[in-house]
């Protein structure tokens, strides 16, 4: 009998421009399972049939990492369709969003080595029984959005060039409609015109260098992440629940 074909990976939802399906990668063990562990773009302009698909994915666990301020200058129009824990975790904090150099490798550099503890809160988040399928965004779904997904997927196993792979499938979705993204990214974050094409790249070679400073720094990703405050048994359950 032949299988079934995989899902889509991206879903297209109006409101949204980059929400994607972290299945079918090759992880240590097997392969991560489909409409498991999802990553998005801002969620503040979903309508009601968004509302509706996301509710049929079942969500548990969403994890907003935006600002304090982007969450209130668009507030998440998830309503309340969703009967999933929604978390709200800023792995940057406001001036610093404001402040940091716009160079991405800078942001990262700035993450990893200032906001661990929030990063591993995150995905700490992800690891609790019966916490996915869950949904990781932020305004755009491609620089926090994209360090926490590569740290899951480096911490269960996935290669690092798969994980690059990944991460820069979000320049091919944000800049399918590049006028629509950017106003919208400029409008949700406040960065106004702070914010152009060249911050909506998502070249793998920054990803691949924001993985080797975690390394650096921890001497693996998941050392990384218990020095920060997880521990190996809830690593061990984020495996068991992503992995099939």
């Amino acid at each position: 009998m032949p299988s079934s074909p995989a899902p889509e990976r991206h879903i297209a939802l109006p409101g949204t421009f980059n929400l994607r399906d972290l299945g079918g990668y090759p992880a240590s063990g097997g392969t991560i399972r489909w409409r498991t562990l999802l990553r998005s773009d801002g969620l503040h302009r979903l309508d009601d049939t968004g509302r509706a698909a996301l509710a049929g994915l079942n969500l548990q666990t969403v994890i907003d990492l935006r600002t304090q301020e982007e969450a209130e200058l668009a507030p998440s129009a998830l309503g309340d369709v969703l009967g999933a824990r929604r978390r709200h975790i800023p792995v940057i904090n406001g001036e610093a969003f404001n402040t940091l150099a716009p160079e991405l490798s800078a942001v990262y550099r700035y993450m990893v080595d200032d906001r661990g503890a929030m990063v591993a809160a995150a995905i700490g988040r992800l690891c609790a029984p019966g916490a996915l399928p869950g949904l990781i965004h932020c305004s755009a779904g491609k620089d926090r959005t994209g360090l926490l997904v590569a740290l899951i997927l480096a911490a269960v196993g996935v290669d690092d060039d798969v994980i690059a792979a990944d991460y820069a499938l979000s320049r091919t979705y944000l800049l399918a409609e590049p006028t629509a993204a950017v106003r919208q990214i400029r409008a949700s974050t406040g960065l106004g015109q702070r914010l152009d094409l060249q911050l909506m790249g998502s070249p793998p070679e920054i990803i691949l260098a924001a993985l080797a400073h975690v390394r650096d720094r921890g001497g693996s990703v998941t050392g990384y992440l218990i020095g920060h405050g997880l521990t190996e048994a809830e690593l061990d359950t984020l495996r068991a629940a992503l992995i099939e």
